[in-house]
């Protein structure tokens, strides 16, 4: 008996495909294969310095905005004030829908000044979801993951940023610090009986949105999956039952 589907459009638009593939063409069979399952993408490093025939990772997020999609940047960008601005200001005019940077305090309140004016989507990175307390002491912070995720929330929120990139195991105690309208982003989604890979701080998709995720960045889950367009369709289904 062939499976009734659940309506998931409620939830589609916080599901982000994370497009972490060698090259254009990889991403765009994924893009096909997905069609109108998937609105969300992100671009990450791999992709972006990416180069075929058919350009590199920012010529084809330009496609996919020329397509209707949203497109989640993922370049964390961190320097010195003048130049986090003017990256932020030309990654403004492409049209992208959200952009990462590290969250220190100085460059967020660069980047939210120079993305003044623009629909951009600013997202701090808290700490890396592929880090647990031991990376954290040979990096020199004293401090937990879950403590310095905390402190750098409450700093994005008093730089006016739009939202941040965090562990689903912090959101519910993020949420309290930035409120109910700022994004929280989490990467690490893996569905119940998916292996974690380099992932060290993971969660299911319904659980993150309890917790009080907003988006949920999935890749491997769902391009690695023999039928992506299937997985995709089974995660949003699992979303929209959470929500």
């Amino acid at each position: 008996m062939r499976r009734q589907m659940m309506d998931v459009s409620s939830v589609r638009d916080r599901l982000i495909v994370g497009l972490d593939v060698p090259d254009v063409i990889a991403a765009e069979k994924i893009v096909e294969e997905l069609g109108d399952t998937v609105s969300f993408y992100k671009i990450g490093y791999q992709l972006v310095f990416s180069q075929t025939a058919k350009g590199g990772g920012l010529d084809f997020a330009s496609r996919l905005l020329s397509m209707g999609k949203k497109v989640f940047l993922d370049v964390k960008l961190l320097d010195i004030d003048n130049t986090i601005a003017k990256g932020v200001e030309n990654i403004a005019k492409r049209g992208v829908t959200m952009m990462t940077l590290h969250a220190y305090p100085k460059a967020m309140r660069a980047a939210v000044e120079a993305a003044k004016g623009s629909d951009l989507c600013l997202l701090g990175v808290t700490v890396l979801t592929s880090m647990d307390q031991a990376d954290m002491l040979e990096a020199g912070y004293t401090m937990s993951p879950e403590e310095l995720v905390l402190r750098r929330a409450q700093q994005a929120r008093d730089a006016g940023m739009g939202g941040i990139v965090a562990s689903a195991a912090e959101s519910a105690a993020i949420r309290k610090i930035v409120g109910p309208d700022m994004a929280i982003v989490t990467p690490g989604i893996r569905p119940a009986g998916s292996e974690a890979g380099d992932q060290k701080r993971v969660m299911t998709p319904a659980d993150a949105l309890r917790a009080g995720s907003s988006h949920l960045v999935v890749a491997r889950p769902i391009v690695g999956a023999t039928d992506r367009k299937a997985a995709a369709q089974s995660i949003l289904e699992e979303m929209a039952a959470a929500v």
